[in-house]
């Protein structure tokens, strides 16, 4: 038999590489699709789906914002930061009208971490420069920026540089709006047709549960792609992200992305209101 090949982005990181460990494995049967697994930074896959170059990719929830004539959210795969998530760091520790007035390092303008500090700072223009996520905490650390918008790991590892927290977003955005902050999707091109975007979503989500189902081999995995982390770390960090919201976002996790959305277009971020769509 002939398979569907489905070229799957997601990004080298820990949380992704646990999530799809199943399918990179073959650790079941996938009928008549065959996955491929492209691993780049989120920035770029943000990018890349604009142009709809994947069949199925991670992106920044702010990213989808941007994609709906392309793409389709799949229920699963959400990286949700209850209570936590991205975080502005510096050398020393900075007033939020001193951090306004300093150049911020940010992992891309797509980003829903991105989105998110600009909702932070109410729509005041600030200073900023993209550069990849993992060269943030260096250049921090060097003097090279004033401060950084971290994700990922670097959440729980930014101490080990003497970096000082101004504000974790994710508890900032709980605070305001009582909600969970969603972070990143997965999803799934829409040309496809419903029937396979709904067998393709089902084995991404078999994927998920396989890997919480068998955790320490997927969490042995995943450590392949873990930045100066040992296992009880990688495994905390992994907890954060992939979890029960990622199994399936619930009607709170949907009201999480509309709201996030809705404002980011309310401040004037994002052009047009956005229609959420997910896979049956």
């Amino acid at each position: 038999m002939i398979k569907q090949l489905i070229n799957v982005g997601h990004s080298p990181d820990p949380d992704d590489a646990f999530m799809f460990y199943g399918l990179a494995k073959d650790k079941f049967d996938t009928g008549r699709y065959s996955f491929v697994h492209q691993l780049q930074d989120i920035e770029t896959l943000n990018r890349r789906a604009m142009k709809g170059e994947l069949e199925v990719s991670a992106v920044s929830l702010h990213a989808y914002s941007y994609l709906t004539d392309k793409y389709a959210l799949m229920p699963c795969g959400c990286s949700m930061g209850d209570d936590y998530g991205p975080m502005v760091v510096a050398r020393k520790e900075l007033t939020k009208a001193e951090l306004l007035k300093t150049k911020i390092a940010i992992p891309g303008t797509l980003t829903t971490a991105f989105l998110t500090l600009k909702l932070y700072f109410e729509g005041q223009p600030f200073e900023f420069e993209a550069i990849p996520f993992d060269e943030i905490i260096p250049a921090v650390e060097s003097g090279k920026f004033d401060a950084g918008l971290i994700i990922h790991e670097g959440q729980l590892t930014f101490q080990n540089q003497g970096l000082k927290l101004h504000v974790d977003l994710g508890v900032w955005w709980k605070k305001v709006t009582g909600l969970p902050l969603p972070l990143g999707g997965n999803v799934i091109r829409k040309d496809l047709g419903k029937q396979t975007m709904s067998e393709v979503t089902r084995l991404i989500q078999k994927s998920i549960q396989f890997s919480l189902d068998n955790r320490a081999d997927a969490l042995a995995y995943a450590l392949n792609y873990a930045r100066d982390m040992d296992v009880k770390l990688a495994d905390k960090f992994v907890g954060m992200y992939v979890n029960d919201w990622t199994i399936d976002y619930r009607e709170r996790g949907r009201q999480a992305v509309e709201r996030l959305l809705r404002e980011g277009h309310r401040m004037g971020i994002i052009p047009s209101p956005t229609e959420l769509e997910f896979v049956d």
